[in-house]
C-alpha cells in the first residue's frame, strides 16, 4: 500500500512543503530505503522509526519499505522527518487510515521509545501549513508554544508517537494548544546600560539618538577607555519597540538558528549582536555546507556591533552588498538562499595602533605613516556605508566623578519613537520602508525636500568633501531623520549642517 503524509522543511527561513511517500511491499525482501536526497540525519530515521513503532506496541513488518521525500531535487536535512515517516509506515501497513491524517502536517524527531523531541523552525513550518491551507499541525510538546504564534491553524502538542496514535483513533484526544497561554508572558523592558549613567559625551549621545531615530550606521573612533563599547551597548535602550511584524521576523530567524530561549518564544526586543573579530566569514554573514544564518541575519531589525572594527580585516568586505540591499544571498551548487539583513551597523575602533592618536592625556607613539596605514585598513566602500562618524574623546575628570545624572534612556527613547512614528505614517504606502535608512534613490527624491538654503549648503559640501553618490544620498537620509526629530516636514539648513558635520569628520579623519 502507498501512503502520503505532509511535512515540511526549512530552507533559509522559508518553509517548503515536503510530501513523504511510503510504499510497503509485503512480498519483498526486508529493507528500508529512503530516497529523495536525504541527509545523514534523515537516513538514520530508519532505525529511530523502526524502534519507536515497535516500542509503542505497533507492528513493524520485516518487509520492503521505500520512502520518497518529494520533491526529490531538494536536499533534506535534520531529524524532523521522523514523525511523518513513522505515520506513513503505519498508514501503509493499514494500522492507520488515510482519512485520519487528512489536512494535517506532521513534524518531529523520535526517540527510540517513541517520545517526540524538540526540532528547529516550528514557527516557520506552522506558517507554511497555514499558507498551504491545512487545518492541523502536529509538533513536539516543547515546540507547540512557538508554532501557536501563527494564527489560523490548530497546533497539537504531541508527547509521543503512541499518544498521537491514540489521538487519531479518538481513544485519548490531544487538545489543541491554548493560545491564551501566550499572552501571559511579561514584556521585557530592562536594559543593562542606561544613557543616564554615561557621564559627559553629550555630542556622542545626540548622534546615537539620530542614528536610532533613522536606523543609521554609525562609527565610533577614540582612545581605549573613552567609553565606545559602553555607549554602543546603551544603544538598544533607546530603540523603538518591535512591531508585531518585526517580532515575527526575528522569531522566525532565531527559531531556525535554535536560539529562542525556552521561557520566551516570541521576540520581545531588538537583537544586539556583538561577535568577536576572530569570527569566520561564514559566521559573520552566514554560510556553511548547509547554509545557516550568520551574525548579520541574527541582528536583523536590531544592532550589529563590531568592536575593534579594523581587526575584522577582509571579512568586512562581505558586508558591503548586504548593507545596501538589506538581505544576504548565499549561493551554493544546489541553489541560492536569501536571509534578511536589515541591521543598524555600529563599529568602534582606535584611531591608531597604540590607540592614543589625538588623545589629550597620553601621547601617541605611532608615526604618521603608521597611523595612515592603520586607518586605511578600512576600505573606502566600507567607510562609505557609515552614515555617522563620531570622535569619542575622554571624559573630563570633573564630569566622570560628578554625582549628577544625564538624561535617561527612557526620555531619549520617547523622541526616537515619535520620529519613527512620523516615518511610518509618511511611508504608509511603502511597506518595505520602516525607517529613513530604507529609502531608495527614487524615494529620496520624493520625500527628502530641501529648503533653498539647505540645498545650497549640500551642494557646497558635495564639492568640498568630494562626496560619492552613495554618500550624498546618505547625507540626505540623515538630514531627513534630524528633521523628523525636530518635527519638521521640510529639511532645513540646520538639519543639513548637522548631517554634513557627521559626514565631514568621517572624510577628513579617516580618509585624509
Amino acid at each position: 500500500m502507498l501512503a502520503h503524509v505532509l511535512s515540511g522543511a526549512v530552507f533559509g527561513i522559508e518553509g517548503v512543503k515536503i510530501t513523504v511517500e511510503v510504499d510497503y511491499n509485503p512480498r519483498g525482501m526486508a529493507s528500508f530505503t529512503i530516497v529523495g536526497l536525504p541527509g545523514t540525519a534523515v537516513q538514520e530515521s530508519r532505525e529511530r522509526v523502526r524502534a519507536a513503532i515497535r516500542n509503542i506496541g505497533c507492528e513493524f513488518p520485516m518487509r520492503r519499505f521505500t520512502v520518497n521525500l518529494a520533491p526529490a531535487d531538494i536536499r533534506k536535512e535534520g531529524p524532523s522527518f521522523d514523525l511523518p515517516i513513522a505515520i506513513g509506515v503505519l498508514v501503509a501497513t493499514e494500522q492507520l487510515r488515510p482519512d485520519q491524517i487528512a489536512d494535517s502536517m506532521f513534524i518531529g524527531e523520535l526517540a527510540l521509545d517513541g517520545k517526540l523531541r524538540h526540532i528547529c523552525g516550528a514557527i516557520n513550518l506552522a506558517l507554511l501549513a497555514r499558507q498551504e491551507g491545512l487545518r492541523k499541525i502536529y509538533v513536539p510538546v516543547e515546540d507547540a508554544p512557538e508554532a501557536a504564534l501563527i494564527e489560523g491553524i490548530d497546533v497539537f502538542p504531541v508527547p509521543s508517537l503512541g499518544d498521537l496514535v491514540e489521538h487519531l483513533f479518538g481513544m485519548k484526544p490531544i487538545p489543541p494548544f491554548d493560545r491564551s497561554q501566550l499572552r501571559q508572558e511579561p514584556p521585557v523592558a530592562t536594559y543593562p546600560v542606561d544613557f543616564a549613567h554615561i557621564k559627559g559625551q553629550e555630542t556622542v549621545k545626540r548622534a546615537m539618538e539620530v542614528a536610532a531615530a533613522g536606523n543609521h550606521n554609525i562609527l565610533l573612533v577614540g582612545p581605549p577607555g573613552a567609553g565606545k563599547t559602553l555607549i554602543a551597548r546603551a544603544l538598544p535602550s533607546i530603540l523603538p519597540p518591535l512591531t508585531p511584524e518585526e517580532a515575527l521576523e526575528i522569531t522566525r530567524i532565531y527559531s531556525v538558528a535554535d536560539l529562542l530561549p525556552p521561557d520566551r518564544r516570541m521576540a520581545q526586543r531588538r537583537p544586539f549582536r556583538a561577535p568577536h573579530y576572530t569570527i569566520s566569514q561564514a559566521g559573520l554573514v552566514g554560510g556553511g555546507s548547509t547554509p545557516r544564518p550568520g551574525e548579520l541575519t541574527l541582528a536583523h531589525r536590531g544592532v550589529l556591533y563590531l568592536d575593534e572594527l579594523v581587526e575584522f580585516g577582509h571579512k568586512l568586505e562581505a558586508l558591503r552588498q548586504p548593507l545596501e540591499d538589506k538581505v544576504v544571498t548565499i549561493s551554493r551548487a544546489s541553489g541560492s538562499l536569501t536571509f534578511p539583513a536589515n541591521v543598524m551597523l555600529v563599529g568602534s575602533m582606535n584611531p591608531c595602533p597604540c590607540g592614543h592618536y589625538g588623545d589629550t592625556l597620553q601621547p601617541c607613539t605611532c608615526s604618521e605613516a603608521d597611523v595612515r596605514r592603520y586607518q586605511q585598513r578600512l576600505s573606502g566602500p566600507i567607510l562609505d556605508r557609515f552614515d555617522i562618524h563620531l570622535d569619542v574623546r575622554r571624559v573630563d575628570h570633573d564630569k566622570l566623578t560628578g554625582t549628577s545624572y544625564a538624561e535617561s534612556s527612557a526620555r531619549i527613547r520617547e523622541r526616537v519613537i515619535a520620529a519613527r512614528q512620523r516615518q511610518l505614517e509618511r511611508y504608509s504606502a511603502f511597506p518595505h520602508i520602516r525607517a529613513n535608512s530604507d529609502l531608495t534613490p527614487s524615494e529620496i527624491d520624493q520625500f527628502c525636500r530641501l529648503t533653498d538654503d539647505a540645498a545650497v549648503l549640500l551642494q557646497n559640501a558635495i564639492r568640498r568633501l568630494n562626496l560619492s553618490a552613495r554618500a550624498y544620498h546618505r547625507v540626505l537620509k540623515l538630514s531627513r531623520t534630524i528633521a523628523d526629530l525636530e518635527g519638521a516636514e521640510v529639511i532645513e539648513l540646520v538639519h543639513v549642517a548637522e548631517a554634513v558635520q557627521y559626514r565631514s569628520r568621517l572624510m577628513t579623519i579617516l580618509q585624509g
